[in-house]
């Protein structure tokens, strides 16, 4: 009996480690698909392919979400990838990001920028706030006709730096406290600041002139911080983006799929269709 009470127990713990493991399996698995998707586009392209794609990842054992954003270590893996690439080889950026640290961001904007090759920056769906820092960094934009970028405006904690600023000048210094006149201070020299970094990314891109009107469109708080720029104001803007993508790129973002905890809201048929000829 003990002996069959032994076996029972370490079949349940060879199951539970089974199990635990499977995640771990999967991920390599999905690891590897990814880079056979990111070489096969190099050899195509003829350069190096970077992703920097944040999505939420089950990459626990208990499968817990984690969100991802722009930070130092996506910052140090992006510069190490542009330090192994030759000076004369291309780099191609696929971009899919809510945006990050402004440190981060603008790290990544200016090493694009140094590099002398030519820097394409591919959007398949969003590239948000300090992603939109990077992108407007590149020498070229592709985008997606529903991709969006959007507004590089500071934040404040919780608060956008161009709203803490707006409360000082509106209302009388007598009736503001003190942490609201010390934010404030912190959301101008925030402002200054990202206006600035902006300025020098564009005006190696375009004129002067082009670039000061840029920048202070997309970091004076006209809008809110999530507000989708398109292909439309993008192009009213004078930023030339929006096309057809390789459908490689497509490719690449099946292999960062967002994990489901529920059932999806979306269902189709993932096949691509032709309308069929109708008979005469």
């Amino acid at each position: 009996m003990e002996t069959s009470g032994l076996n029972f127990f370490t079949l349940i713990w060879l199951v539970f480690i089974f199990v635990a493991f499977i995640p771990m399996f999967k991920q390599q698995q999905l690891q590897g698909q990814r880079y056979r998707a990111l070489r096969s586009l190099e050899r195509k392209r003829g350069s190096r392919v970077i992703a920097l794609i944040h999505r939420q990842e089950m990459i626990s054992l208990f499968g817990i979400p984690l969100t991802r954003f722009i930070n130092i270590e996506d910052s140090e893996q992006i510069l190490r990838a542009i330090r192994l690439t030759p000076p004369d080889m291309p780099i191609d950026l696929i971009l899919h990001t809510p945006g990050g640290l402004v440190l981060a961001s603008d790290q990544i904007a200016h090493a694009i920028r140094k590099h002398p090759a030519k820097v394409t920056v591919f959007v398949p769906h969003y590239a948000m706030s300090g992603g939109t820092m990077i992108a407007l960094a590149a020498d070229e934009i592709f985008m997606d006709p529903n991709a969006v970028l959007g507004p590089v405006d500071p934040q404040i904690g919780k608060y956008p730096a161009a709203s803490l600023i707006k409360v000082v000048r509106d209302k009388d210094i007598n009736e503001i406290d003190d942490e609201t006149l010390i934010m404030a201070d912190v959301a101008q020299k925030a402002m200054n600041q990202v206006k600035e970094k902006m300025l020098i990314l564009l005006m190696g891109r375009m004129e002067k002139e082009k670039a000061r009107e840029i920048t202070n469109q997309i970091t004076e708080g006209r809008w809110t911080h999530d507000y989708p720029i398109g292909c439309e104001e993008l192009r009213h803007m004078g930023v030339h983006a929006c096309g057809e993508l390789p459908r490689e790129i497509y490719e690449v973002m099946d292999f960062f799929p967002q994990p489901l905890r529920r059932q999806p809201s979306v269902t189709y048929i993932p096949l691509p269709y032709e309308r069929e000829k109708k008979e005469p």
